[in-house]
């Protein structure tokens, strides 16, 4: 599974990605009824399933060795676009998400076997967490002597800080389970607390802290799932004595295998060993390699293209969140000593176009938007056949309760857009020659799926105004709730293999705010109401029923967001990398087993 939104800076060419469609077996007005290629949604069905709960044995370290491991040597990784940021407390999309995996750990993380079943273990804690009072109350402890790159033993005070400085209204872009969990939905837990930098901390009734290996979580009501939450990048320490706060972006404190060695913004990054991480203390992390070099400004065709020929530092690289070019798929998939070096898996996102609630308010356009998306073509812009296939729905066939007969919009019979049926609605909507803004991301493949969409749009009878956005900072930007846009595609994907990760963030109206992730802004009554019950359905099996349930009506009664394709994974890497293999937690190349062969 993958535990962040996607922000997948994937990029080639466009006029060469259009022209990709018919490499792929699909042009855009034509009915693609081939088996698709690279992972399929059986594929995807394994990976739905739920997170084990890990033991205080399964929580200590070393992690398993990867057979064949060598130590020595710097990784290569081809990036397109700079991280948006370092500090964790901002982090909730994919690229950064990677990198967060070698540089921070916070109390509790995922470790993965041979077959891809995940368990939640403890991470800094000794146990991926203890609770009582009916699940309101979880408690922690935290190992002995876990330092961080300075040489500071973390104490239950920089847990409860880094939990804390989350409340400051600097830091907007990651996720808010725990702390909408601690002190209230929406913005009221910005309302609760201001954050720590005033010198006040959370009451002890919150968040206790009774001495330096042990802290406690008191949760307005119960949850079962405290301990996915808070492996999640965000909820990674953050040493209180060496917290900048807006500084801490350009030169953030590692608890993990590596630090940060240099970082020049927009054109590279490096990363070398952290002496003072204890690789007894870690049960995820290997750290085989002598250090990471990034590169930025690469897009997805020089990623491809770089890999492939395997020349030079090519040969020990790999890609975080790229993936293979779709130009250049026969080349690979045509070699069988190149597809030796690919991975494949079939991520958790869902790409949707959104509509602005605030804008787009008759319900009519938004189904006939919905209905004309080339939703195969888009897909094969983003990495050929192996790209991803048509969404039939918002759930992703990696969520729970995903119901693989449900299509609203007849994408399976109409892939590419049913022109006609979308035409009749804008008509009877009195829509035609309506204006609408679409905002799209400045890269090659956003701008190649943009005019695709648009194309169609326009021959439905609207009239689309397009704006380029830039793709650094494009879930910021989508992310205001006066962004000034129409139409804007975002890809989302579950946290954890559970629908409270999905819906909730996505369509809950308490969460209708500045860097939240309601992108469409929706605010339903019905929808709100059932969020709040769903939630608290202890059965992971009946819970996952009733989103499914919900997830039809949030399509059928108010469509705010179209969706257009489920995301496939398809990357390579040089011929001297080894450990290579498909992360289901990261959803993308697995960081932390690589190593080199030489």
């Amino acid at each position: 599974m993958s535990i962040l939104r996607s922000r997948t800076a994937q990029a080639t060419v466009a006029a060469a990605a259009v022209g990709a469609l018919a490499l792929t077996g699909c042009s855009s007005g034509s009915n693609d009824s081939k088996k698709p290629a690279g992972k399929s949604q059986e594929d995807a069905k394994a990976q739905a399933k739920p997170v084990a709960m890990g033991t205080a044995q399964d929580s200590v370290g070393p992690a398993k060795p990867v057979a064949g491991a060598k130590k020595g040597g710097t990784v290569q990784v081809y990036q397109e676009a700079d991280f948006s940021h370092l500090d964790p407390g901002q982090i909730y999309v994919s690229d950064a998400g990677m990198l967060a995996k070698l540089l921070y750990r916070g109390l509790t993380t995922y470790t993965e076997d041979a077959e891809g079943n995940q368990t939640v273990v403890g991470d800094l804690a000794t146990d991926p967490g203890k609770s009582s009072d009916g699940g309101k109350t979880w408690t922690f402890t935290l190992k002995d002597g876990v330092k961080d790159q300075n040489g500071h033993v973390i104490t239950s005070g920089d847990i409860r800080h880094s939990i804390e400085r989350l409340y400051d209204p600097f830091l907007t872009d990651g996720p808010t389970y725990i702390q909408q969990w601690l002190s209230g939905a929406g913005t009221k837990y910005r309302e609760a607390y201001k954050g720590p930098y005033k010198g006040k901390h959370l009451p002890k009734s919150v968040l206790d802290t009774p001495d330096d290996k042990t802290i406690t979580f008191h949760f307005l009501e119960a949850h079962t799932d405290v301990p996915q939450a808070l492996a999640m990048a965000a909820y990674s320490v953050v040493p209180e004595k060496t917290d900048t706060k807006q500084k801490y972006d350009q030169a953030p404190v590692s608890t993990g295998p590596y630090k940060v060695a240099s970082y020049k913004s927009g054109k590279s990054l490096s990363l070398v060993r952290n002496d003072n991480w204890d690789e007894k203390t870690d049960p995820l992390r290997h750290a085989y390699v002598d250090g990471w070099n990034i590169e930025f400004n690469h897009d997805k065709a020089d990623q491809t293209k770089t890999i492939l020929a395997d020349r030079g530092d090519a040969k020990n690289a790999i890609m975080f969140t790229g993936q293979v070019d779709a130009t250049q798929l026969q080349k690979i998939t045509s070699d069988k000593a190149v597809m030796k070096r690919t991975i494949q898996g079939y991520a958790p996102y869902v790409w949707q176009l959104n509509f602005n609630m605030d804008r787009v308010k008759d319900k009519k356009i938004r189904d006939a938007i919905a209905l004309a998306i080339p939703a195969t073509s888009a897909a094969r812009a983003d990495g050929g056949a192996y790209g991803g296939d048509a969404a039939t729905s918002l759930m992703s066939p990696t969520t729970p309760g995903f119901d693989k007969t449900y299509d609203p919009f007849d994408r399976v019979k109409k892939p590419n857009g049913d022109i006609e049926k979308a035409k009749k609605l804008i008509k009877e909507a009195g829509a035609e020659g309506k204006k609408l803004v679409y905002a799209y991301a400045n890269t090659p493949v956003r701008t190649t799926q943009a005019n695709l969409i648009i194309n169609n749009l326009e021959k439905i009878g609207l009239d689309i105004q397009k704006k380029e956005v830039d793709q650094a900072t494009w879930y910021e930007q989508m992310g205001k709730v006066k962004n000034g846009f129409d139409l804007y595609m975002t890809g989302w994907g579950q946290d954890w293999a559970d629908g409270n990760t999905v819906f909730p963030p996505s369509f809950d109206g308490a969460q209708i705010q500045d860097g939240a992730s309601n992108y469409s802004h929706t605010n339903d009554k019905h929808v709100n109401e059932e969020l709040g019950r769903i939630q608290k359905i202890a059965d992971a099996d009946e819970r996952a029923a009733e989103y499914a349930k919900l997830s039809k009506y949030i399509s059928e009664k108010i469509n705010p967001a179209a969706p257009i394709y489920y995301t496939k994974v398809f990357q390579i890497a040089g011929s001297n990398v080894g450990g290579l293999r498909y992360g289901q937690v990261v959803s993308y190349t697995d960081p932390t087993t690589i190593y080199l062969k030489k």
